[in-house]
C-alpha cells in the first residue's frame, strides 16, 4: 500500500509527535504532511528521517516561531495538500490533520488525539486571556471551526482514539465511534533507578489547561521541594508567584526528564488530559503519579496502587492528595509492570492489526 501520514504540526513536541515517530516507524517511507514544522524542532532527534511535505504556513512571516495567530488558515492549508496517488492516508490529528481530503478510493485512518480544544470545551479559557476585541474575532473564528471539524469528520473512514474519554468526545462532538489504541510510551527507556529523592516533579508544557498552578499554589503552601520541568506561555507567571522550594527548570534533555522522575518521590499531574503519556512514563521508572482524577489519567493510573487521585481541581485538593501520597508504601515493581501495558511493542502491535483489519474490509 502506498501511503501517506498527516499531522498537524510539530511546534511543541508531546505526545501527539511521539505517536507520528512510531506511525513512521511503521511505515518509513511515508512522506509526512504537515502544516509547518517549527525552527526550534528542525533538527530534534524525533523527527531524524522524516520526509516533509509543509503547507504554505511554513512559509507566512514569522509561522515557524509563532503559529497561532494563523489558526484561521489551518483549514484551508490542510484541504491543499494534493494525496493523489496514495491508498492509505494515516492523519495523526488534535486540530485539523483530520480534514485533509483523500483521493476517493484511498481508505483514511485517523488517530484522534482530541477533536480541537480551541474549539470545544476549552474554548473559553483560551478566549478569556483576550481583550474583548480580539477575543470577539476569536469567538467568530471557534465557531467557523467547529463547522468545518464536524463537516470534515465525514471525511475519515475509522478513527482511533488515544483514549475511551477521547473516544466519548468523538462520539459527542463528530457522533462517531472510535476503536481506543492507547499512545506508545517507551519503557526500555523509562526504567526504574536506585533510590529516591524528597522532592515531587512536574514535567508539563506550562499553558493554561495544563494546571500547573495549582501545583505552585499548593506547594507553596506545603512547603515541600517541587521541580517543574517545561516552558510555555505561563512559565513567567507561574515564576513569580513560586515560593523558593519550587525550582523550574525549563525544557531540558529526555535523559535528563528520566533522571528526574526516578529520583522523585512522585510525578504531580494536576490537568484534566485527553490520556497523558508523561504519567506512564513516571509509572515505567516505578514513581507514583498525583493526578487529577478525571480524564485519560482515570485509563493510566490506578488509585493507591501506582498513584492517588484527587477530585477536585482545587489547591486543598492538592495538597491532601499529595499528603496521601507521602504516607503511602508503593510497590515499584507493580508500578512499573502497569505501565508496561502501554510499551511501544503494544502500540505497534494493536496500530498494525488495526490497518489490517480495515485495509482488508476496504477492498472486500
Amino acid at each position: 500500500m502506498n501511503v501517506a501520514l498527516v499531522h498537524d504540526f510539530f511546534c511543541n513536541l508531546g505526545g501527539s509527535d511521539q505517536v507520528v515517530a512510531m506511525l513512521h516507524q511503521l511505515y518509513p517511507q511515508a512522506p509526512i504532511f504537515t502544516l509547518l514544522v517549527s525552527d526550534r524542532n528542525k533538527d530534534a532527534e524525533l523527527l531524524r528521517g522524516m520526509e516533509f511535505r509543509s503547507s504554505f504556513v511554513q512559509r507566512l512571516p514569522l509561522a515557524r516561531r509563532w503559529h497561532e495567530p494563523y489558526l484561521p488558515l489551518f483549514p484551508v492549508a490542510i484541504e491543499s495538500f494534493d494525496l493523489t496517488g496514495y491508498d492509505l492516508v494515516l492523519s495523526s490529528s488534535h486540530v485539523c490533520a483530520k480534514g485533509v481530503i483523500p483521493a476517493p478510493e484511498a481508505l483514511h485512518l485517523c488517530y484522534c488525539h482530541t477533536p480541537a480544544r480551541y474549539a470545544w470545551d476549552l474554548g473559553s479559557l483560551y478566549l478569556r486571556r483576550l481583550n474583548p476585541l480580539l477575543r470577539a474575532y476569536a469567538a467568530a473564528v471557534m465557531h467557523r471551526l467547529r463547522l468545518w471539524d464536524v463537516t470534515t469528520s465525514a471525511r475519515v473512514d475509522h478513527f482511533i482514539a488515544n483514549s475511551n474519554f477521547v473516544a466519548q468526545r468523538i462520539r459527542r462532538y463528530y457522533r462517531r465511534s472510535a476503536t481506543v489504541i492507547h499512545p506508545p510510551v517507551d519503557t526500555s527507556f523509562f526504567t526504574p533507578g536506585e533510590g529516591s529523592g524528597d522532592h515531587f516533579l512536574v514535567v508539563s508544557r506550562l499553558t493554561p489547561y495544563k494546571r500547573v498552578d495549582l501545583a505552585v499554589e499548593a506547594f507553596n503552601r506545603l512547603g515541600l521541594p517541587l521541580v517543574v520541568i517545561g516552558d510555555g506561555s505561563e512559565r513567567r507567571r507561574l515564576q513569580s508567584r513560586a515560593a523558593a522550594n519550587i525550582k523550574f527548570l525549563g525544557a531540558v534533555s529526555r535523559s535528563q526528564v528520566r533522571d528526574q522522575m526516578r529520583s522523585c518521590r512522585g510525578l504531580l499531574y494536576p490537568g484534566k488530559e485527553d490520556f497523558g503519556i508523561t504519567p506512564v512514563e513516571a509509572q515505567a521508572t516505578g514513581r507514583p503519579v498525583v493526578a487529577f482524577g478525571a480524564g485519560g489519567a482515570l485509563e493510566s493510573v490506578v488509585d493507591r496502587v501506582t498513584g492517588v487521585l484527587f477530585e477536585e481541581q482545587t489547591t486543598e485538593a492538592v495538597c491532601e492528595a499529595v499528603t496521601t501520597c507521602s504516607g503511602l508504601s508503593f510497590d515499584r515493581d507493580a508500578i512499573r509492570q502497569h505501565a508496561l501495558q502501554f510499551d511501544l511493542d503494544v502500540f505497534c502491535r494493536k496500530m498494525t492489526d488495526f490497518v489490517q483489519e480495515k485495509w482488508e474490509q476496504h477492498h472486500q
